[in-house]
């Protein structure tokens, strides 16, 4: 290699070399304000009971004599931020960490706490956890239909009542506070999310019945605000209403576009995402009721 190309070629590699310096730059600093920027607090629900939010999802967790329950981690940054902030407010270990379920967007994070904690699940999560490779810590700990734990004098009581959003959601009541933890499957006051990617239908329906036969006052969501036995029930209402509208037009042969336009549910227009999310919604129901059907 001549020295005037040799030249050139180090000026160039230095060029790149910078570029890439300052592409890492640019990523470190936009992770860092994203962490920085994130909505974060914790709010009582009811006696030791309490609420973490990390921007659009919530966990909760049960503070007893002889150490901490917590919930779903969310992702590694926010349980770091609801680990130190544990150990500040509380100063005492955390003894369990609860799964609701398998999906990556609740379950991430679960390291954090499992120097300490005994992981906890459904069978069924671990089993997806391991497959998925999911970024957390797989469950030391699963079961089939309920399990309690009892930690200090308090207790949670889990229970799987069915297929619904995942083959592996649980709840968890709180008897003592009278609230139940449910996530992702019963929305307050909202439809669901978008076309309802991994739903089982009509499951989804029979695990909400199962829900409103249980012993609670505060319904606790994943997202967005919490409220009552009589939320479960009016969701519960919205999606039997929207399965017959759909499967309706199924029968009569309507496409899925037909139904896009048709199908309105006056009734819930009110609750949030209704304009956004009803169409998803209907292609969502449209895809299970054609499985569903293919099935038998």
């Amino acid at each position: 290699m001549s020295m005037a190309i040799e030249l050139v070629w180090r000026k160039e590699m230095k060029r790149r070399i910078a570029n890439l310096c300052f592409v890492a730059m640019l990523l470190f600093c936009g992770t860092s304000l994203a962490q920085a920027d994130a909505k974060r607090s914790i709010t009582k629900i009811a006696g030791d009971l309490y609420r973490f939010q990390n921007n659009f999802h919530y966990s909760v967790f049960l503070v007893t004599s002889d150490g901490i329950i917590v919930t779903d981690p969310i992702n590694a940054d926010a349980a770091r931020w609801l680990k130190a902030e544990l150990a500040k407010r509380f100063n005492k270990p955390i003894k369990y960490l609860i799964y609701s379920h398998d999906h990556v967007d609740h379950v991430a994070g679960g390291e954090v706490f499992a120097n300490t904690a005994i992981v906890v699940a459904h069978e069924n999560a671990k089993t997806d956890i391991i497959a998925e490779q999911r970024p957390t810590a797989v469950p030391d700990i699963t079961f089939s239909d309920q399990m309690t734990i009892e930690l200090g004098g308090k207790r949670v009581e889990l229970s799987y009542v069915g297929r619904s959003h995942s083959d592996n959601m649980i709840v968890m009541r709180f008897p003592a506070e009278r609230a139940l933890f449910v996530v992702d499957f019963i929305p307050v006051e909202t439809v669901a999310w978008k076309n309802m990617t991994d739903a089982y239908i009509p499951d989804w329906i029979d695990a909400i019945a199962r829900v409103e036969a249980m012993d609670f006052d505060i319904l606790v969501p994943g997202h967005g605000a919490p409220g009552t036995k009589a939320d479960a029930t009016a969701f519960r209402g919205y999606m039997e209403t929207l399965y017959a509208a759909v499967l309706k037009g199924a029968r009569e042969g309507k496409s899925l576009e037909a139904m896009q336009q048709s199908v309105r549910l006056e009734k819930y227009k009110d609750w949030y995402n209704y304009d956004t999310q009803l169409p998803l919604n209907i292609e969502g129901m449209y895809n299970q009721i054609k499985l569903h059907r293919r099935g038998n």
